[in-house]
């Protein structure tokens, strides 16, 4: 029978799926509070960090609470029970709930929140619409005698080098014929003072992280027989990768822009605000970029692609405007919570499936209960301010 996992396995099947290294560096992500050996059979999973959250982690039997959003985002000296924050942290502790935040490190991952938000709205070929730089790699070519290329060749990869995606161990080699000639103040592995020596030889290239270099570089030294280790470190270009702020993707057909807010209403939870559009109704929308929560400082970037309309939250008065006036593509505005909730069940599968590869087995449920601070709307109904034609452009 499978066993439920300790919340520390949960945390590193999370950074596993949401890479720490994801993070900005301002954001506050990890394991708030939980004992990390402590037994997890079931996990809530709930955009925000608040009372009714915990309430319903309690009353479901969870032992452990998952947030897109963090509870902490600057220094305390208090967890008292006397702010929100604290009375939080205490209604969790005292019911056995830890709590993980994955927040911009689920944001940029590969997939992420974004993506979860483009599969709602049926989006096909998600791609980053700011994307990271992959990790900068190296390549370092070392030239060993044939006899000792497998001796150092095993210690590099065991340092970090030779992984590329899922593989490791990755090599090349070619054959050559090295040359040297000692000095009387040498000590050569091969060869003696003064005589010219023909070796033959393997040229070994693997590639690395650049983190990794100083440890790949000492196990080369420890492992190669000669004295003076010949060897050429090689800088490679960083290409966009997977991960990234937003996604681009298209709709199987093109519709208009009214029938398209009419899909993103159709697709996300509810909230009071719904859904606001800027645009021609009858624009024809195919192409579509989606930014899961806060999405106006991505505008200049959505204007640079081919994108016909940009889905995100929080859209501020003044860059919305000046992006309709410059004539982009359409902007549909949705609550922030909203926007990010499709994330919660896809991240659910995710680290439950992960958590089975491990022999372990968990409950997930994901919280359906809206935490959008708006929550009544209601029409405006006063007097109508547009001035007449006669007056537009004046005061009264």
């Amino acid at each position: 029978m499978a066993r439920h996992p300790t919340v520390a396995e949960v945390v590193d099947v999370v950074h596993r799926l949401y890479p720490p290294g994801g993070a900005a560096d301002w954001d506050a992500i990890g394991l708030v509070c939980g004992d990390p050996n402590a037994r997890v059979e079931r996990i809530l999973f709930a955009v925000d960090p608040v009372a009714v959250a915990a309430e319903e982690a309690r009353e479901s039997g969870a032992t452990m609470l998952l947030t897109h959003h963090p509870l902490f985002l600057k220094g305390v000296s208090s967890v008292a029970a006397t702010t929100p924050k604290g009375r939080l942290v205490h209604q969790l502790i005292s019911n056995g709930i830890a709590l993980h935040v994955a927040h911009t490190n689920a944001d940029h991952a590969d997939p992420g929140v974004s993506d979860a938000l483009g599969a709602a709205l049926g989006l096909d070929g998600l791609v980053p619409l700011a994307p990271q730089p992959t990790p900068t790699m190296e390549k370092v070519i070392v030239f060993v005698p044939e006899r000792d290329t497998e001796t150092v060749f095993h210690a590099m990869a065991a340092a970090g080098a030779g992984s590329l995606g899922d593989y490791t161990d990755c090599s090349w080699r070619s054959s050559g014929i090295g040359t040297f000639r000692p000095s009387t103040a040498a000590n050569p592995a091969i060869g003696s003072a003064g005589a010219l020596e023909q070796v033959d030889e393997h040229r070994l290239e693997m590639v690395l992280p650049r983190t990794a270099r100083s440890a790949v570089l000492a196990a080369m030294r420890a492992a190669h027989p000669y004295e003076e280790v010949a060897f050429d470190l090689l800088e490679l270009v960083s290409e966009p990768g997977g991960t990234g702020t937003g996604r681009i993707g298209e709709l199987p057909t093109a519709e208009s822009l009214s029938t398209f807010a009419g899909r993103v209403a159709a697709a996300l939870p509810p909230t009071a605000g719904g859904v606001r559009v800027a645009g021609d109704p009858d624009r024809q929308i195919r192409r579509v970029a989606v930014c899961g929560g806060s999405g106006d400082s991505l505008l200049g970037r959505v204007t640079e692609t081919d994108a016909d309309v940009f889905v995100t939250a929080d859209l501020r008065h003044h860059p919305a405007s000046e992006h309709v006036e410059g004539a982009g593509p359409a902007l549909v505005d949705v609550a922030h919570w909203s926007s990010e909730w499709p994330w919660l069940p896809a991240a659910a599968r995710q680290v439950a499936a992960a958590l089975e590869q491990l022999g372990t087995t968990v409950e997930t449920d994901v919280s359906t209960t809206p935490t959008d601070p708006w929550q009544q709307h209601v029409a405006m109904t006063g007097p109508n301010t547009r001035l007449a034609p006669a007056q537009e452009g004046r005061t009264r």
